[in-house]
């Protein structure tokens, strides 16, 4: 039977259903497992480094959503990692100007240790990705991106990345396989922020890498072993109870986050409103083409500069001043007050990560504190 997502989400990574036994799979909290005749190999349930039953009822489920087969790391940079382990000592990374900081800091300390060279570019340019693809190990595409939300075209991307003869790496955190799946549309490895939607309770700190590469899928593993980048099977088994509510908190965030972009265009407190469902958006038809949803993240500038944006953030009540993004309540932050946001990133862009409270609390709250700004700004 093909199965919608919302239903794989839900039930996916179940054990086989046999009279009284549990319904979903049970934590398991083990650092070895009893020995059984001929098992030596990473595969094998010998050590609780190489392998957790609660790992791969979360690993099953989001395998099955994007398409490939998925493993789960201890954190999203952990992920990025073990991604970018793919790359040879001297070798050349094509990444967005604009991307998780996380991802942009690691390719800074790799690239001053001569671990490699990156190339950053607008990822939305797909002619500029393409020219400077020459010699390139790995493209790295974030798609929307954070926190910019450009849109990047994936499948001219892939193509490009594939005939320069490197491997595409695609950041699907945003968008989470309900909104787009890049293996079906040219991508080789994806990575997820597991901390953001898919566990969707600001809760856990876990990373995952998705491919249909076995042997790609076999090195992703043994770094993940080699290097101790484990998740827990706690963090694991919470993960996985995020993941059955993924395609509600994904859809509610989503009409949500919609709604705001269509209201907060015009307001005077702002002079930038992004958010790839507006029609005016420079990524609208590329995101309405390959992208089922449009995301719950929005990225405003505001007028009056970064002492505005700052007071901005402090002036919400219901919206929580906070970093990161993906859970059930919705936040905001100025990117830039943090040291090693990129710099093309704007001193006054706020990001707001829309969550699944009622849209007009959301928006009383969020006007209320525009107003003070306008009228500040205007000295009314």
């Amino acid at each position: 039977m093909d199965l919608s997502p919302a239903t794989v989400a839900v039930t996916a990574g179940r054990p086989e259903p046999v009279a009284d036994a549990p319904l979903s799979p049970p934590l398991a909290l083990t650092s070895t497992y009893v020995a059984r005749d001929g098992a030596t190999a990473p595969g094998d349930q010998i050590y609780g480094r190489w392998n957790n039953p609660t790992w791969t009822a979360f690993e099953d489920t989001l395998g099955t959503l994007e398409g490939g087969s998925a493993l789960l790391f201890a954190s999203g940079l952990a992920a990025i990692a073990a991604v970018l382990g793919e790359v040879p000592n001297g070798g050349v990374v094509v990444a967005p100007t604009a991307a998780y900081n996380g991802t942009v800091t690691l390719l800074g300390d790799r690239q001053a240790r001569g671990q490699l060279t990156t190339r950053f570019v607008p990822i939305d340019d797909t002619a500029a990705v393409s020219a400077a693809l020459a010699g390139a190990d790995l493209l790295w595409i974030e798609t929307p991106t954070n926190p910019m939300l450009e849109v990047a075209d994936l499948p001219a991307l892939g193509a490009a990345g594939h005939a320069a003869g490197a491997l595409v790496a695609v950041d699907n955190t945003f968008a989470t396989p309900l909104g787009q799946r890049p293996l079906a549309l040219g991508a080789d490895v994806v990575v997820h922020s597991v901390t953001k939607y898919l566990a969707g309770h600001s809760d856990v700190v876990l990373g995952a890498t998705v491919t249909r590469d076995e042997a790609l899928q076999a090195r992703l593993h043994t770094y993940r072993t080699l290097n101790g980048a484990i998740p827990g099977p706690f963090e694991a088994w919470l993960a996985l109870r995020g993941l059955r509510t993924l395609h509600l908190r994904v859809e509610r965030a989503c009409a949500n986050a919609a709604e705001l972009a269509r209201r907060l265009v015009g307001h005077p407190a702002l002079s930038l409103v992004r958010h790839p469902s507006l029609p005016g958006d420079p990524g609208h038809a590329r995101a309405a083409a390959q992208m089922g949803t449009f995301g719950a993240i929005i990225a405003i500038e505001v007028a009056g500069g970064p002492q505005a944006a700052e007071q901005l953030c402090s002036s919400t009540g219901l919206w929580v001043h906070a970093t990161s993004l993906g859970g059930v309540e919705s936040t905001l932050e100025r990117r830039r007050r943090h040291s090693t946001e990129p710099a093309v990133v704007p001193t006054n862009l706020v990001r707001l990560s829309v969550g699944i409270e009622d849209v007009e609390d959301l928006w009383a709250d969020l006007l209320q504190a525009l107003d003070r700004i306008a009228g500040w700004r205007t000295g009314s």
